[in-house]
């Protein structure tokens, strides 16, 4: 049995843009419905949504039945120990890519990269269970390290005072700009179109870019989703399981009701 090569870190790599959806539903069922849909990758959210390693699971082999999509998990933290621990988690699990928040420095970043990697290149602990196909790959322990993928999120004025020092850490694959709180961290709380917002996100894509790593997002307006791929942007979530169905339902719960003003759903991007 051979370790699946991963497709994301390799789309990555090459420059080739990748469309997804965030998933926050935390429920398999639901979740294989949004695989089935055409995505390049599902992110699996378990910084903000009520998931556990075992809920976690179950959605990843949901989307395993659905080779064309790749699952992205998002830890809930990724520092100190606790961090390391979810880290390791999540990869024995068979998850290949991580997304880490809140990462503020280059330290920080290269911290993560030595939990995504066994020893000698990093501090993972063994033991791959299902990303092994328990012990059935025989060969992972010497090749897990080639496909793990490490995307870490900047959501502040200091990850992107730091942005150039983040990217140049090896092992990091992408940087993913976190828009709600990256507003609130340069004083526009709940404001991500603030101008003053959008021109700090232009001008980090522009730096990631040019340091050679991935620079992704995520926005729930086709419009603005389509602005950030032109400007420069290779992974791009378009949308939120959770938004679309509190959208959709409260519009088609408005049109039969027409008493009802419907209210925008909650931008949690």
């Amino acid at each position: 049995m051979q370790l699946p090569v991963n497709p994301f870190k390799q789309a990555l790599a090459e420059k080739r843009a990748q469309i997804g959806l965030w998933i926050g539903l935390a429920d398999a069922y639901s979740t294989e419905i949004c695989a089935g849909a055409g995505f390049d990758w599902l992110l699996l959210d378990c910084e903000h949504s009520p998931n556990d390693l075992r809920t976690l699971l179950r959605q990843a082999q949901a989307v395993a039945g659905y080779p064309d999509t790749h699952s992205i998990s998002r830890v809930p933290v990724g520092h100190g120990h606790a961090g390391t621990t979810l880290i390791k988690q999540h990869l024995d699990l068979g998850i290949q890519t991580l997304l880490v928040p809140m990462v503020d420095t280059a330290q920080q970043a290269t911290d993560l990269v030595r939990a995504m990697r066994y020893p000698p290149h990093g501090i993972r602990g063994m033991g791959g269970a299902r990303a092994s196909r328990w012990g059935r790959i025989a060969s992972y322990p010497k090749e897990a390290n080639s496909q793990v993928c490490l995307l870490v999120q900047a959501e502040s004025q200091l990850a992107l005072d730091n942005l150039e020092a983040i990217a140049a850490v090896e092992g990091v694959d992408g940087i993913f700009i976190g828009p709600a709180d990256l507003s609130a961290s340069l004083g526009f709380p709940g404001d991500p179109m603030n101008p003053k917002v959008q021109a700090a996100i232009e001008d980090a894509c522009k730096r990631i870019n040019a340091a050679g790593k991935a620079a992704g997002i995520l926005t729930p307006d086709e419009t603005l989703a389509k602005k950030y791929i032109e400007m420069g942007f290779t992974f791009v979530a378009v949308g939120l399981d959770n938004n679309l169905l509190a959208r959709h339902s409260s519009a088609l719960a408005a049109r039969f009701k027409p008493e009802l003003l419907a209210p925008a759903a909650s931008k949690t991007y």
